[in-house]
């Protein structure tokens, strides 16, 4: 069984919690409903308690910007799955005809054009991407706040999740609306001062820089608003539970 060094970790720190320890932080969260949707999985009250935990300390944290000295002159790109042909046809078109499509919980679901999102606020950031397997390297990423494209489709007030999938639909995450309101959490279409490159995940992206790498999910095409995760997939939040990563990779 492959089990990440982040679950290692966490299920230490919860046998050193001890049986009390867990006790209580387990009804602390669930008075708070920081419950993960992986909390009763056979890690759910390591993943509650770093869960709960972060919520209820760092909810209105940052994560570290870095000066522009300090970009990586070389940034990693780790391997991305063979394109589409829809893909290449989008490509071809310069992306002219690459859509977002937002729905569930909102008022006006609407699919976005690239243009349409760079008509929104735009914001850029220069943060690291640390990955779970080890590496990291510092870039500026420049797109506009999911939160303004939140703003634009009217979310519903019950929204508690925002899921998000790539082109190829067995990929998707989600995050909480702590997550997708924050400032940070940036709908990225650009990278150190030019277009996202289809290597990092162009034309779209999301980058949550207080969440490990694989929260960002690359080619990003749809993005659904819903008050429950458990009719998605296996009900985990995302595909990596599934495959021994945490819902919440919270750094």
């Amino acid at each position: 069984m492959n089990i990440s060094r982040r679950r290692l970790i966490t299920t230490g720190v919860a046998a050193a919690a001890g049986v009390a320890g867990l006790a209580a932080a387990s009804r602390i969260a669930r008075q708070h409903s920081l419950i993960p949707p992986d909390g009763c999985s056979l890690y759910g009250p390591g993943e509650t308690l770093t869960y709960a935990a972060q919520r209820l300390l760092t909810r209105h944290s940052l994560a570290r910007e870095f000066p522009r000295s300090m970009i990586s002159s070389v940034p990693f790109a780790n391997e991305i799955a063979k394109p589409t042909e829809e893909f290449k046809r989008h490509q071809a078109a310069g992306f002219s005809t690459w859509r977002l499509t937002v729905d569930g919980m909102v008022a006006h679901p609407t699919a976005f054009s690239l243009s349409d999102l760079k008509t929104l606020p735009t914001h850029s950031q220069i943060t690291e991407v640390v990955c779970e397997e080890g590496w990291s390297y510092v870039a500026e990423w420049i797109g506009t706040p999911l939160a303004n494209v939140l703003h634009e489709v009217g979310v519903l007030p019950q929204t508690r999740y925002i899921v998000y999938y790539a082109s190829e639909p067995y990929l998707w995450g989600s995050i909480d609306m702590a997550d997708a309101l924050h400032p940070q959490t940036l709908l990225a279409m650009g990278m150190n001062d030019g277009d996202l490159p289809v290597k990092f995940g162009g034309p779209l992206r999301i980058r949550v820089p207080r969440q490990l790498g694989y929260k960002s999910l690359k080619f990003l095409t749809h993005i659904t608003a819903t008050d429950t995760l458990k009719r998605f997939g296996k009900g985990l939040g995302s595909v990596d539970p599934e495959y021994g990563y945490s819902w919440y990779a919270g750094i």
